[in-house]
């Protein structure tokens, strides 16, 4: 990917919305997240369990469950080690730290997640397409 320095530094602006959906998923809200992930296919997850999801309508359903989990309250942070991006396609890859208040739970659980995530235009838009999550090792 050659970088493109004027998508690069629209992708950087993006990033703060990208980190808005993030928070609001994990304090529970959907929604955010929907609005920035693809409607047309390929999209893929690669969540913390070790599974797979693949498929826009699978991808959308899953993450619509997992932000069920939590409820408001949440500190959530990106550590970006790296990003670039060309006219179409851009990605990060870093660090995810966050303090969640999940349902059941009478106290907060701290995540720290390593992080790709990989983005595309569509209708002029960054769209998520593909995210992979692991714990982060200690």
């Amino acid at each position: 990917m050659k970088t493109d320095n004027n998508a690069l530094l629209e992708f950087e602006k993006f990033m703060a919305i990208r980190l808005k959906s993030s928070t609001d998923f994990v304090e529970g809200h959907f929604d955010s997240l929907k609005d920035i992930s693809v409607s047309n296919e390929p999209a893929t997850i690669f969540p913390p369990n070790g599974i797979y999801i693949s498929g826009v309508s699978e991808v959308n359903d899953f993450n619509q469950k997992g932000a069920s989990n939590f409820l408001p309250g949440a500190e959530n942070k990106f550590e970006v080690i790296h990003q670039d991006a060309c006219d179409s396609l851009a990605y990060w890859t870093g660090i995810q730290r966050s303090t969640v208040n999940v349902k059941g739970r009478d106290t907060a659980v701290i995540f720290n997640l390593r992080i790709t995530e990989i983005f595309r235009k569509e209708q002029g838009n960054w769209k998520l397409m593909h995210r992979h999550a692991d714990k982060l090792a200690e």
